[in-house]
């Protein structure tokens, strides 16, 4: 009975406990804002100082604002390629491997899988888009770490408490609406077909597709969340928190997988939602909020048809489309998972009589 006793109750409590630390490390690891940490680190135990790389750097990286440039970079590569893989591979066993005679119960899209070959191609273009990331990672930590221009700040009385309290919601608010827009110039068809076209190459998306995503475009979103650096007083510890907060839903939201949002996250879409946008094209750009696109109209309606050829968020209404188009939109619904949706309802289901 002991024994059963911890079957029921123990292991799965442990394996969600893996599940998550997994998440979180993988985070760190597309961040690459935890150099900082390691650097100090090595330079308290005297260990950066027997580093020599930095010597080869100084005549190009002139500005002192740069110094020990190498010394972010290094880490950050070293352990984000490292962790990226490792955990990211654990996260894909987990699920596509090891439960995937059930997708029912678990993946968004369960009828669709990526191919192997899409599969491979997503870990590629993200692990390029992650030395990208970790690159203007490193430049921002050396450079506020010498000492340069910012609005950073580390004693959390020093514009007060009321401010400290503040800023974490008009901060996050405000880099998610920054986020969608950025995310919706690039469908534009110019943009779209130039940069963003890669990142929908999968429709059935994974946690590597996070990164996944043009050089370009993963830099100007990186560029979004770099602005409160330098525009309004930012405590480093609220700063962290929102990028972990937006690191973590940017995996949870490519996985394909149905996660749920939590109670205490009345603001945060569930993954249908955004792997909706990856089923449907040019729909639902937001990435934790749907306001934005219940706001700009850019929300997935159930009387709206929305694929590659159709632009701007609007869709195209159903009675206009003709008759083995509708066939095609009841059977594409029709790869939803009912239980992704809230109340296991899937709001967009059409009735099949209608094609007759």
């Amino acid at each position: 009975m002991y024994d059963r006793f911890l079957k029921i109750s123990y292991v799965p409590i442990l394996t969600r406990c893996v599940l998550l630390l997994s998440v979180l490390v993988m985070i760190l690891a597309i961040n690459g804002d935890w150099s900082v940490t390691v650097v100090n680190l090595l330079n308290e135990y005297g260990i950066i100082q027997r580093l020599y790389l930095d010597q080869i750097l100084q005549s190009t990286l002139i500005s002192e604002r740069m110094k020990n440039f190498s010394y972010f970079w290094i880490t950050t590569m070293c352990f984000g390629y490292g962790i990226y893989f490792i955990i990211g591979f654990f996260f894909h066993w987990y699920y596509y491997v090891r439960q995937k005679d059930q997708p029912e119960k678990w993946k968004c899209q369960p009828k669709r899988w990526l191919s192997t070959e899409l599969e491979l191609d997503e870990i590629k273009a993200g692990s390029v888009s992650l030395f990208v990331t970790n690159t203007w990672s490193s430049l921002m930590e050396c450079y506020v770490h010498n000492g340069g221009y910012c609005t950073v700040y580390f004693n959390w009385d020093e514009y007060g408490i009321v401010w400290w309290i503040l800023q974490f919601p008009i901060i996050f608010i405000s880099i998610d609406y920054g986020m969608y827009w950025v995310h919706r110039i690039f469908h534009v068809p110019y943009l779209y077909t130039r940069f963003h076209k890669m990142h929908h190459k999968y429709k059935q998306p994974t946690a590597f597709s996070a990164t996944a995503i043009h050089p370009v475009e993963i830099s100007c979103l990186q560029m979004v969340m770099f602005v409160p650096l330098f525009t309004v007083p930012t405590h480093w510890s609220i700063f962290r928190i929102i990028l972990l907060y937006l690191y973590y839903h940017g995996i949870i939201t490519h996985s394909g997988i149905n996660f749920k949002a939590k109670w205490w996250q009345p603001w945060q879409s569930n993954t249908v939602f955004h792997d909706n946008h990856h089923q449907y094209f040019h729909v639902n750009f937001g990435f934790n909020f749907e306001w934005w696109d219940k706001l700009h109209n850019t929300y997935r309606k159930p009387d709206r048809v929305y694929n590659e050829n159709i632009f701007y968020g609007k869709g195209k209404p159903i009675d206009e489309i003709n008759q083995e188009e509708l066939e095609n939109e009841i059977m594409e619904r029709k790869t939803e998972s009912i239980t992704a949706h809230d109340d296991n309802f899937n709001p967009f289901l059409i009735d099949s009589s209608r094609s007759k």
